[in-house]
């Protein structure tokens, strides 16, 4: 149902946000329609967490929690895949495709997974990950469920794309869509800035908003008819990344842990992955840019650098867990960012300097909620080529020359 303005005002008036409406009657009606919409499907509670953000994240004693490595798995791989096989086989597994994201940074105005790092054919990074999902269908002989979560920057042309392309072969009727929930923008007072006369400032709500999107969209109705007991969540910009990978999902329930995280070794103690540990005897990831020079130095008992394994957003959730723990509340993160905004003269201002906050929750808050998590080892130049940027590092130059290494074709 379509809000209105009495709801709308009463709503703002609550939060102190009433500077949203400013510019409200010289919109045409379709477009006063939309903002109040827009404004009453935000999630305003959130907005007084600037005023006491020290508080909100604050970390845990720190420890090492030690990774499936390697040869472990090499011994146990049989095993380990003919658990994951069975549990694809009988319809358990699901995986979550995270491609909200836009390929500004390649220089591209469409969704980032629409890129294509091909060469002497088009190939898409979308097309990339369907190829990997591919080959579990056919080593499982039985399709997966792949819940694919975009944006509403980017939702319609995603859907577009994937379906002119007719999902790459993948199965239309194992595909769903949902977008993930936005979370407004502020200015460093928590005042919601304006990015149009009609729309308010908003960005995706983090990583960890996943799966609170997935809730809200009424796909949890898919994954319960369907009996998926496991989800594999995974992100867009990595090209090399195994879905849904049967021994990583047999190794995660073989060890009765209701979490699994695929991990590299780092190339540096202070590259730029997260890395898993317990926090307060509990798992957690702590963020390459909270990795004190203590903790990068540390050793653990075989005299191996203790925090040495760095995620790269491949993880498989018991799906009983998420529910869990989505009924409580994640952590909030404030993260200070640079925001276009309509200044007092209706003028679209784009800053150079961070002006206001953002408000995310991240998938390592949902894992720090679990009671156990195996972080299992992968080969580096087998599984991950992130693209960040256009050339260098984590680029698509590098992500390129290993999808070759892999025998590839570009």
């Amino acid at each position: 149902m379509s809000a209105t303005l009495s709801q709308v005002k009463e709503k703002l008036a609550k939060y102190g946000q009433e500077q949203v409406l400013k510019y409200y009657e010289e919109l045409n009606p379709r477009e006063q329609q939309e903002l109040l919409d827009q404004i009453d499907a935000t999630d305003m509670s959130i907005l007084d967490a600037c005023n006491h953000k020290e508080d909100l994240v604050k970390k845990g004693v720190i420890t090492p929690l030690a990774a499936m490595q390697l040869p472990e798995i090499e011994a146990n791989k049989a095993a380990f895949t003919a658990t994951g096989l069975n549990a694809i086989r009988t319809g358990k597994v699901g995986a979550v495709l995270l491609a909200g994201g836009m390929g500004t940074r390649l220089g591209s105005d469409n969704p980032k997974g629409m890129y294509n790092v091909g060469v002497n054919r088009e190939l898409y990074i979308f097309e990339c990950l369907v190829n990997n999902l591919m080959d579990v269908v056919k080593q499982a002989d039985a399709w997966i469920h792949l819940f694919v979560m975009t944006s509403d920057k980017n939702h319609e042309a995603t859907v577009n794309f994937l379906k002119e392309h007719d999902f790459f072969g993948y199965n239309a009727d194992y595909v769903h869509f949902f977008m993930q929930e936005m979370a407004a923008a502020t200015d460093y007072n928590g005042k919601i800035y304006l990015e149009g006369k009609g729309r308010l400032s908003t960005s995706p709500n983090g990583n960890g908003g996943w799966f609170i999107s997935m809730q809200r969209a009424g796909l949890l109705e898919v994954v319960e008819k369907e009996g998926i007991e496991w989800l594999n969540v995974f992100a867009v910009d990595n090209v090399l990344q195994r879905i849904a990978d049967p021994c990583f999902v047999g190794a995660t329930i073989e060890k009765n842990c209701v979490v699994g995280a695929k991990v590299v070794k780092k190339n540096a103690p202070d590259e730029k992955v997260g890395v898993m540990c317990l926090e307060d005897g509990r798992p957690s990831i702590v963020e390459y840019y909270e990795l004190t020079e203590e903790l990068m130095n540390a050793k653990d008992v075989n005299g191996d650098p203790a925090y040495y394994f760095g995620v790269i957003l491949n993880y498989l959730f018991k799906v009983q867990e998420l529910i869990r723990v989505v009924e409580k509340n994640l952590p909030l993160h404030i993260v200070e960012k640079k925001i276009p905004y309509l200044d007092e003269n209706g003028e679209l201002v784009k800053p150079e300097a961070p002006n206001g906050y953002k408000f995310e929750s991240l998938v390592l808050d949902m894992i720090h909620q679990m009671d156990s998590c195996l972080p299992f080892e992968v080969v580096r130049e087998k599984e991950f080529a992130p693209i960040k940027n256009k050339t260098g590092i984590d680029s698509v130059e590098s992500a390129r020359a290993l999808l070759v290494k892999n025998g590839v074709e570009v």
